[in-house]
């Protein structure tokens, strides 16, 4: 277990040594910058000396100089470099704005800065105040787990983390003398979020020391009473388990086993969760002290049990043999009970070193077999923490893992986000989700009444992307209303399929004449900006498949009909375009059985034929049309049915059955590009035309002609550009975003 050390050479004056407790430092590890390690003491120093500090401050736990100094020892413990040791020497002093990390990068190093930012990111969830309130958001375990997940996501660099649980060591034993509510909080912090997190790193003793002090201050009755029942302190026990291991390494000697072999008495938290979760009185459990062997093979453990039973007397109902019959997860290990020396239950644990190798890093490692319910986890979650593990086991052998780091983590991607409310509260998101997907995850009336945003105290833009720990505050008014324009995925304000279907019904339930006028306002303004000239809207209606034009209308005003698909039909039905256009779906295998090659659509006949002997059918949820991006779920009965990517019922397959998910590619010949051109008229102000060209060139459109006309007096320009694209739905897009540009007037489709 970490301990504080207590042998901090001083001087006369009282003061701390830095050169001596710096060169005890040295003895112990294998340090390359000690002068760094030095000046960050000695800044911490002066710093301290200079700034009254509070310790019944809910942040401030102490003096930042021997906070600094014993989060370094306890990373001593854990063998980490030197970049690790300044960083968590300096650590508070940033937190406490003492220090910037302007002045950590310019007096000290980028990656020192680096690593004191990634532990402040950390911090994020410290704004997480009621845990165990139930609300909207899952209630008490749920929010746990999303804080969990959430601090494992950010940290990019597993010294962050190692950081983070030292300074949190340090912190729940600098509030011992404060008071209870201080305690209190520090305490459910380190027992909600950084216990479990060592227990998944692999880290046992911070984990125990950990949970043994947050169970003293949190449930200080049962803690006593268990302290109580043990048999002497917790030293005279580890003395005990001393002594049954030097007797054990002599008898295994002696019978030429070459074995290791380790003991531990339980910690107290463990013998409460054990007789609380198996609802047994402390004389039932056997575990309390316990010794681990570990031999070179299979052979060795049975030997090795044998002597043990040849010691001590076995107890009954407690051997298993995870050898001859692992656990469902590939565990291996034999598991029993004995009565030791001074008539004492313990357990004893026996295997291999490769055992012991899968146990700790492997598929059955510690924290994924005795872990909660794995149903619901998060891939990318489980990646992440097995990437933390492996680059712990990693530095153990060589040392340095800053560039393993880099490496790795590019490897693991998450495949969600998680945001904070004001209160606190975790809120897990989509990848690239926005405020508006934030504010109909809260509640659809938050989401329904959405007028503006903040993040991290700022006003941002309803289509911004939120990034993991922001602080996400949703702005209301009762008359505000969703836009259909939300409903435009170009304009990228949704990314969940969950919120584009409570946009959708909430115009749904609009009366039809309102849907109707508003659908028709927006065909209009689409032939406007297009520039088309003679449209019939009686063909176009008919080509839609509708009887009468409100009905159309009142569709695309409801969201229920994309205005996408007008467009498609006003391509390839009004636009002299073929009537027939042959384009090919290139399918991967839909299963073991089946080969998908390639499908046909028939846009005239309104079917879709395939060449295969696979059915294939566009989905009636999405309507899927010529170039969007889609995927196929193979069905057992009706082959293969083509969503949107974005489809919501495509997210539900891929998240509940994605083995039947394929791969689509619309095929045939190469895509014809065709000369547009536009007019963009705009306020007139500096930057205006890079903005532009980066959004062709992001939507990788060929700009070939551009000319600018200003109007000083008015303080305008019009830009006259000709571009290059495949057709009505490319143009569309373009159009969406530039027109997102600030001080926009109008662009749309120019007609010379």
């Amino acid at each position: 277990m970490v301990q504080v050390r207590k042998r901090q050479p001083v001087i006369v004056e009282g003061q701390l040594n830095i050169a001596g407790w710096v060169a005890h430092l040295e003895a112990t590890l294998e340090l390359d910058n000690i002068d760094a390690i030095k000046k960050a003491c000695q800044l911490t120093q002066q710093l301290s000396l200079a700034c009254e500090v509070s310790a019944e401050s809910d942040r401030v736990l102490g003096n930042c100089f021997y906070g600094g100094l014993e989060i370094a020892e306890v990373l001593a413990e854990l063998k980490l470099d030197s970049d690790s040791l300044v960083a968590g020497i300096l650590y508070r002093s940033v937190r406490e704005e003492l220090l910037t990390l302007s002045q950590v990068r310019l007096e000290f190093s980028v990656t020192v800065a680096k690593l004191i930012e990634g532990v402040l990111q950390m911090d994020a969830i410290s704004a997480v105040q009621q845990l165990s309130d139930k609300s909207v958001f899952g209630g008490q375990h749920l929010q746990v787990e999303n804080v969990r997940k959430m601090l494992v996501a950010i940290v990019d660099d597993v010294r962050v983390a190692l950081i983070k649980l030292a300074e949190r060591t340090w912190a729940i034993r600098a509030v011992k003398n404060s008071a209870e509510v201080l305690k209190q909080k520090v305490a459910r912090e380190v027992s909600e979020i950084y216990a479990p997190l060592a227990h998944r790193l692999g880290i046992g003793y911070i984990k125990w020391e950990l949970e043994d002090i947050a169970f003293r201050y949190l449930s200080p009755d049962r803690y006593k009473a268990i302290a109580k029942l043990l048999d002497g302190r917790r030293l005279d026990r580890e003395d005990y388990i001393a002594k049954v291991v030097n007797l054990l390494e002599s008898k295994l000697r002696a019978d030429d086993v070459a074995a290791v072999v380790t003991g531990r008495a339980k910690h107290i938290y463990s013998i409460a969760r054990k007789m609380e979760h198996k609802h047994i009185d402390f004389e039932q459990v056997y575990d309390a002290s316990a010794v681990r062997i570990l031999v070179p093979d299979v052979k060795d453990c049975y030997t090795a049990l044998g002597l043990v039973h040849s010691l001590w007397r076995h107890i009954s109902h407690e051997f298993d043999d995870y050898i001859a019959t692992p656990k469902a997860n590939g565990y291996r290990s034999l598991h029993t009970a004995v009565i030791g020396p001074e008539g004492k239950a313990m357990e004893v644990q026996i295997r291999s070193h490769a055992m012991h190798q899968e146990s700790e890093f492997g598929v059955c490692s510690h924290w994924q077999y005795k872990g909660a319910d794995r149903q619901g986890r998060s891939h990318s979650y489980e990646e992440k923490i097995d990437w933390l593990r492996q680059v712990l086991q990693w530095h153990e052998e060589v040392g340095d893992i800053s560039h393993l780091a880099d490496e790795l983590q590019r490897d693991v991607e998450a495949d969600r986000i998680y945001v904070f409310t004001p209160k606190g509260h975790v809120v897990d998101l989509v990848n690239g989700a926005t405020p508006v997907d934030f504010a109909y995850r809260v509640h659809t009336e938050v989401g329904n009444h959405c007028r503006g945003a903040r993040v991290n105290n700022a006003i941002v833009c309803l289509n911004h992307v939120l990034k993991i720990g922001d602080q996400v505050e949703i702005l209301t008014a009762e008359h505000a209303t969703p836009r259909r324009e939300w409903l435009n995925p170009a304009l990228g304000y949704t990314r969940a399929g969950r919120t584009r279907s409570k946009v959708q019904h909430w115009f749904k339930l609009q009366d039809k004449e309102v849907n109707a006028d508003a659908g028709l306002v927006m065909v209009e303004h689409e032939i406007n900006r297009f520039a088309l000239l003679d449209v019939d809207f009686n063909q176009l209606v008919a080509a839609m498949g509708y009887d009468h034009r409100d009905d159309m209308c009142a569709d695309i005003g409801a969201g229920e009909l994309p205005i996408a698909q007008v467009i498609h039909k006003l391509q390839y039905q009004l636009m002299g375009h073929e009537t027939r256009e042959q384009l090919a779906l290139q399918l991967a295998d839909a299963d073991k059985d089946k080969h998908v090659a390639a499908v046909t659509i028939d846009w005239q006949g309104g079917t879709l034929q395939s060449d295969s002997d696979v059915i294939t059918r566009l989905a009636e949820c999405c309507k899927p049309l010529p170039g969007d991006d889609c995927l196929g779920y193979v069905q057992q009965r009706y082959g293969v049915a083509i969503h949107r990517r974005d489809c919501e019922q495509m997210i539900r397959f891929k998240e509940e059955d994605p083995e039947r998910i394929v791969q689509v590619d619309w095929a045939g010949s190469p895509e014809q590009r065709h000369g547009v051109d536009l007019v963009v008229r705009a306020l007139d102000r500096h930057g205006l035309m890079h903005e532009i060209t980066g959004v062709l060139s992001k939507e990788s459109v060929n700009l070939t002609e551009m000319s600018v006309k200003a109007d000083p007096s008015q303080g305008l320009v019009e830009l006259y550009m000709t571009i290059e694209v495949s057709g009505l739905v490319m143009l569309s897009r373009v159009l969406d975003k530039v027109g997102q540009l600030p001080n926009l007037v109008e662009v749309k489709r120019y007609r010379k």
